[in-house]
């Protein structure tokens, strides 16, 4: 499994793809929309773990840029936001099956890009 992380905090997204590695997901990150569309015109990628709220271009924005460019991808979004009104609205675009509120549980996480890939 090639995985995308995409958040705008540094430390949390790479922090994710060093403890996915760890567990031999192949994961490369990014902390803007910009930096993640480039790496999907370099990489192959199974599944995108995007952050909700990223600087310019929104999780769901970036969504659709890159569903464009890879048809097949697969998306799973992550947010700080955790009211239940964001919570909510961000269910209701992604699903509520692929969506997470941080901080992310790794095994959860993983488990969720399991179900996803497979569903």
């Amino acid at each position: 499994m090639r995985v995308l992380l995409v958040d705008d905090e540094h430390e949390l997204a790479s922090t994710l793809a060093e403890r996915l590695s760890i567990r031999d997901i192949e994961a490369d990150w990014a902390t803007g929309g910009e930096d993640a569309l480039r790496l999907a015109e370099e990489k192959t990628f199974d599944i995108a773990v995007l952050d909700v709220k990223i600087p310019r271009i929104s999780g769901f924005e970036l969504k659709k840029r890159l569903h464009k460019k890879c048809p097949d991808l697969k998306f799973i979004f992550m947010t700080g936001h955790g009211s239940a009104a964001a919570f909510k609205a961000g269910a209701a675009e992604a699903g509520p099956e692929n969506y997470l509120t941080k901080p992310v549980n790794i095994d959860t996480l993983i488990k969720k890009m399991n179900d996803v890939l497979t569903s």
